[in-house]
């Protein structure tokens, strides 16, 4: 039987996951692969620390050097856009097969990370990168191949997730539900990556990349996150049939891609709007096979370990057959024209606004939108405040160009009766 050692630099928390999973299930993946794989070295500056998994001492180093030079393949688990970078183009350079969870890097430097592997000839696995233990990154590179993706909505980033599920659930506002994730251990002491949109938007430029055959980077992509979500608006979702979730969006409309992350409005009775708390999901839809979803834990130990041995065994199948790069990590496309601006998007919206409960309010907004050529479809002011008190007036729309809703809620702004900035937020009718 052919026997391939690993080496895995990074012993955080999926570094031990990794590691346990070599060492559980060594005989189960060898008898299904052909191949044994062999957990010979853990790079780590720190080797000292429980991580929960027993790993021989003679397996530890605090030199990544030498488990890319004793290792036939190399697992990535550092993470950053510095030094990570600098492993992974070691061990190509070196002719060994890396396998990454490095989203971040993908997403700024996958071009010249994929060019590496190409020119030493070996493979590169990243499933782990996007949606944990979803194989979404497969799905797209194989089972969906012979598909021209029309549009992908993916629930990419489960401590947003969790946070907008316990504010619809509990009634919370925003900020006592990020320090409870935080406490918890769903949320990082610096939640921006995840709550600012980041991370998300970093697995949608993979996935568009993927999609459309060209490394597109994160300049094209538009990124709202959740910080700035009232618990307001997900009662007014509620009542109107929809629910929020924050979406990376993916669409290919006449030759035009769409990368854009945001807070979204979905309809309540879709499969998508039913994914709570930190589980993602991921909806694509092909020309010939419709739409597909894929479900399931998007971080965490286990199931991000999980997505990076299955890489892994990606690797070992190839090596057992003789067939390295058999599916390249990329392969270029010409399934696109341009992408499309952010003021070129039409969407419809949600629009809500805080205004004087007097005469000829309702018209003049109603106007100021017809000008620019923004049709409603549904409109709420409720009854019941006090006279005399700002009024709550939620807005619905029929697609409009994104443009033109933003100057006109730049002329709303305007208008003596308005008494806050309008909340804009994005329909997506699945």
């Amino acid at each position: 039987m052919k026997e391939l050692s690993v080496g895995i630099i990074g012993f955080g928390t999926v570094g031990a996951g990794v590691a346990d999973i070599l060492l559980t299930n060594r005989e189960v993946i060898a008898k299904r692969t052909g191949v044994m794989l062999t957990l010979k070295r853990i790079a780590d500056l720190d080797i000292t620390t429980d991580r929960g998994v027993k790993v021989p001492p003679e397996v530890l180093t605090t030199d990544a050097a030498v488990a890319i030079r004793e290792c036939d393949v190399i697992v990535e688990l550092v993470g950053g856009t510095t030094v990570a970078k600098k492993f992974i183009l070691d061990a190509l350079k070196a002719g060994k097969p890396v396998v990454t969870a490095n989203k971040a890097l993908l997403a700024q430097y996958g071009e010249e990370l994929f060019a590496a592997a190409e020119a030493s000839g070996v493979d590169m696995g990243y499933e782990a990168s996007v949606a944990g233990g979803i194989p979404i990154i497969k799905a797209l590179r194989e089972g969906l191949s012979a598909n021209r993706i029309k549009c992908i909505y993916g629930i990419m980033n489960g401590t947003c997730n969790y946070i907008m599920t316990r504010m619809e659930r509990e009634g919370a506002d925003f900020q006592s539900v990020l320090t409870d994730a935080q406490k918890l251990g769903y949320a990082e002491a610096n939640p921006s990556l995840d709550i600012d949109g980041f991370d998300t938007a970093h697995k949608t430029s993979i996935l568009a990349s993927l999609a459309y055959g060209k490394w597109f980077g994160m300049d094209p992509v538009y990124v709202e996150g959740i910080r700035d979500l009232e618990l307001a608006d997900l009662r007014y979702a509620d009542e109107l049939g929809y629910r929020i979730k924050l979406l990376g969006i993916i669409k290919n409309e006449n030759g035009a891609v769409q990368m854009r992350v945001h807070p979204t409005l979905i309809p309540r009775r879709t499969l998508m709007a039913e994914i709570m708390d930190v589980f993602n999901g991921v909806l694509v839809d092909g020309d010939f096979v419709d739409q597909t979803i894929f479900y399931g834990r998007g971080a965490g130990r286990r199931a991000t370990a999980s997505a990076v041995v299955a890489d892994l065994v990606d690797v070992a199948l190839n090596a057992a057959a003789g067939s390295v790069r058999r599916i390249p990590a990329f392969r270029p496309g010409e399934q696109f024209e341009r992408v499309l601006p952010m003021d070129e998007v039409t969407s419809r919206y949600y629009l809500r606004l805080l205004v004087d409960d007097c005469p000829g309010v309702i018209s003049a907004i109603t106007q100021i939108l017809a000008d620019r050529s923004i049709s409603i479809s549904s409109l709420i002011q409720h009854e019941g405040h006090t006279g005399g008190d700002p009024v709550a007036l939620v807005i619905l729309t029929h697609p409009a160009l994104e443009r033109e809703v933003r100057a006109a809620l730049e002329e709303i702004g305007k208008l003596p009766f308005n008494r806050s900035a309008v909340k804009l937020l994005r329909i997506e009718d699945l």
